[in-house]
C-alpha cells in the first residue's frame, strides 16, 4: 500500500488524482464519514455530483449556497466534491485551510472557455466598463473582475449596478443574453458557454412535450435562448429543485444537468422528473467533468489528504474582493443570512 501511495503521489500531476486500488471490501460511507470526525473535514458536493456523494456529504448546493457554505465553515479541512473552480473559490475564502478536490482534472468547459491572457486584452480595449463575471470561472478571471455572481443572484447584482454604468458580463453568453433580456441591459458579453447546458435539443425537448403533455420545462439559465423561451421557470440549479419541490405540476422536463434529478426525487418522491433530451448520439447530458469524481477518489483524497488545492497569496487577494462583494450585495437584497 505504501509503495502504491508513493508512487500514485508522484503520478499525481499527470493522473490528477490518486491512482490506488481500495480495498472492495471496505464501507466507504463509513469510512468516509469516520475520516471527517477524525480531520475536522467538512464536505462540500454540488448537486450535479454522483448520488453515493450526494448523500454522503455535509452540504449540497449551487454555486452561491456552496461559496457561503465554504466562507462560514470553521472545519479544519475543506473537501469538495464539485469542479476545480469550486475548489478554487473555497481556498479563496479559506486561505488558512486546507481545501482538497478528489480531482484536479475535474475542470470546467465554461471556465475553460476564457483564457485570462485574451480576457485581459479584451478588457483593456473597454476600460469604461466594470467586470460582472460568473462564479465558474478561474481563479485569473476573478481577479480580473469587479463583481462576481451566481446564477442564483446574478440578476440583484446586475440591478445593483447604476444603469448609466457598462458592463462586461464573463464568461456565460447565454447566461449574459438571458439578464439583458431580464434587465434591460445591453451588457458586452464575452464568448463563453457550458458544454451541458448548449446540447439540449428543442426538437426532442418539443417532441418529449407532446409525450408528456402535462410535463413543465424548467431550465437552467446557461441554457440557449430558444430553451429559456420555452421554460416554464428559469432558475439555478437550487432555484429549480425548489419550483419543482412546490410547484403542484407532477410531472417536470429538467434542463440541466441530471445530477439534480437525484435530490428532486428526494424532495418530491411521488413526482416524476424527465432529463431533457440532448442533441447529441447518446441520451445522457452528463457533465463529464462533474461526473470525474467518485466515491473511491473522495475517500483515498480524505485519507491522505492529496490532491490539494494551492494558489499564489497576490492572485487570491485580488480573486477575493470581487466574491466579498458578491456576497454583501446577496446578503443586502437578502438572498443570505
Amino acid at each position: 500500500m505504501d509503495i502504491n501511495i508513493s508512487t500514485a503521489k508522484l503520478n499525481l500531476e499527470k493522473n490528477g488524482f490518486l491512482d490506488v486500488d481500495v480495498d472492495p471490501t471496505i464501507d466507504l460511507f463509513a469510512e468516509i464519514e469516520r475520516l471527517k470526525k477524525e480531520k475536522n473535514a467538512i464536505l462540500l458536493a454540488h448537486y450535479y455530483q454522483e448520488p453515493d456523494i450526494q448523500d454522503v456529504a455535509d452540504y449540497i448546493g449551487d454555486s452561491l449556497g456552496l461559496a457561503q457554505q465554504a466562507a462560514k465553515t470553521d472545519a479544519d479541512i475543506i473537501v469538495f466534491a464539485g469542479v476545480h473552480f469550486m475548489a478554487e473559490t473555497a481556498k479563496i475564502l479559506n486561505p488558512h485551510k486546507k481545501v482538497l478536490l478528489p480531482d484536479l482534472k475535474a475542470g470546467c468547459s465554461l471556465a475553460d472557455s476564457a483564457p485570462a491572457p485574451l480576457f485581459k486584452k479584451f478588457k483593456e480595449q473597454h476600460p469604461d466598463h466594470i467586470v460582472v463575471s460568473y462564479i465558474n470561472c478561474s481563479a485569473e478571471i476573478k481577479a480580473l473582475s469587479d463583481i462576481i455572481c451566481t446564477s442564483g443572484n446574478a440578476e440583484k447584482i446586475i440591478e445593483s449596478i447604476p444603469e448609466d454604468q457598462p458592463i462586461i458580463f464573463a464568461p456565460d453568453k447565454n447566461l449574459g443574453a438571458y439578464l439583458n433580456k431580464k434587465t434591460g441591459r445591453n451588457m458586452l458579453l464575452w464568448n463563453g458557454a457550458c458544454m451541458v447546458h448548449e446540447i439540449f435539443s428543442l426538437e426532442k425537448i418539443t417532441r418529449l412535450k407532446m409525450r408528456h403533455p402535462k410535463a413543465k420545462l424548467i431550465a437552467h439559465p446557461e441554457c440557449e435562448d430558444p430553451i429559456l423561451r420555452e421554460a416554464e421557470f428559469v432558475g439555478s440549479t437550487t432555484q429549480l429543485l425548489k419550483f419543482a419541490v412546490k410547484d403542484d405540476a407532477q410531472e417536470y422536463i429538467v434542463a440541466t444537468e441530471t445530477g439534480i434529478l437525484h435530490q428532486m426525487q428526494k424532495d418530491a418522491p411521488h413526482k416524476t422528473f424527465i432529463p431533457a433530451p440532448p442533441n447529441n448520439a447518446c441520451a445522457c447530458n452528463d457533465c463529464p467533468h462533474m461526473k470525474l469524481n467518485t466515491l473511491e477518489k473522495l475517500y483515498l483524497c480524505m485519507e491522505h489528504e492529496l490532491p490539494e488545492i494551492t494558489m499564489n497569496e497576490q492572485l487570491r487577494v485580488a480573486a477575493l474582493k470581487p466574491i466579498e462583494r458578491m456576497l454583501e450585495i446577496s446578503r443586502a437584497a437578502g438572498l443570505i443570512g
